[in-house]
């Protein structure tokens, strides 16, 4: 089979459409013909080299998918061969989803709504589990409160608005391009901001009728957290999502409005989680959420892929590879 295989960490240049061995199937595993595969901004950082925990070499990255079941395992239920299917594994046996095909465990495998194709399918995974273990987890996110999400026009970010609304959540949700603005609109945000602008935060005590945030979404906490502090509500929650580096906060007005922050990283997620999180986002999915994908290349034009990724760029939703 085809696939990308990396065996030095570095540049996208490391990305190396190449055949491959499949992989073998064990008794509790699901062998999918993979039909596209969804890309993650941590894929760059371990690709790079970047990263705190870095796979041996050689490995194939990748962690989400959408495709067909080719085998079943002998202990597997609850699934047929020819389904259309999503997976979201942090461990396949060898290879990850910028393959033809992958091996993983049952507990990974989830079924695939008729009216999505395998590309919207590909970007459901890493981006619907990120945004509902901060939501509901994490944040605990009651009806009728006020969420902010921060950069929330990329991946996990339009997920989480979706999800937020569909909790009965007032949504005020930011982007840096009016493209970006249009979309969250279109998703069902009740304001938008600019966050490229300077002050765009000036207008938060009206739009929340002085109260402040209820619940701070947060994917770029290096830059954001401090101006997170002086928007919040009393008793408010902040989930950091993503960071890029460090930032000076003053705790005092996390003391003064008791104000939880919490940091979240989804391979912390416990199976138990896991298991309450499937059923969240299944029912989300029947419900009409939709993940948005931005731009699709093929599984050769990985390197590409990647280097869209890492542009300092106002993201769309989700890149994905389509895969022959």
């Amino acid at each position: 089979m085809k696939g990308i295989q990396v065996s030095s960490f570095g540049e996208s240049h490391v990305l190396n459409y190449v055949e491959m061995d499949e992989p073998v199937l064990g008794d509790n595993d699901l062998c999918i013909r993979l039909k596209a595969t969804g890309i993650n901004p941590v894929e760059t950082y371990i690709r790079s080299g970047n990263y705190a925990a870095l796979p041996s070499l050689p490995y194939t990255p990748g962690s989400d998918g959408a495709g067909v079941i080719e085998k079943i395992g002998k202990n597997v239920q609850g699934f047929h061969i020819g389904e259309r299917v999503y997976v979201s594994t942090l461990t396949g046996h060898g290879t990850g989803t910028y393959a033809q095909k992958i091996v993983c465990d049952v507990g990974s495998v989830y079924h695939l709504p008729e009216e999505m194709s395998f590309e919207e399918g590909a970007a459901i995974g890493s981006s619907g589990f990120t945004a509902i273990q901060a939501l509901h987890q994490k944040a605990r996110i009651q009806p009728g409160e006020i969420v902010l999400i921060h950069g929330a026009s990329g991946g996990v970010g339009s997920l989480a608005l979706q999800l937020a609304k569909l909790c009965g959540s007032k949504v005020i949700a930011t982007a840096g391009s009016e493209q970006g603005l249009a979309m969250l609109l279109a998703l069902g945000a009740d304001h938008v901001l600019n966050h490229r602008e300077p002050d765009y935060l000036q207008n938060l005590s009206f739009l929340t009728e002085g109260k402040g945030v209820d619940v701070v979404i947060e994917m770029l906490a290096n830059r954001n957290l401090q101006n997170d502090l002086d928007v919040m509500a009393k008793e408010g929650r902040i989930v950091i999502v993503g960071n890029r580096g460090d930032i000076e906060i003053n705790p005092r007005l996390a003391m003064n409005k008791e104000i939880q922050i919490t940091g979240m990283l989804l391979a912390n997620m416990t199976p138990e989680q896991k298991g309450q999180n499937a059923h969240r986002l299944n029912a989300a999915l029947t419900h009409g959420v939709k993940p948005i994908v931005e731009q699709i290349f093929s599984l050769a034009e990985a390197k590409l892929a990647h280097e869209m990724v890492i542009k300092q760029r106002g993201s769309l939703g989700k890149i994905v590879l389509t895969i022959d």
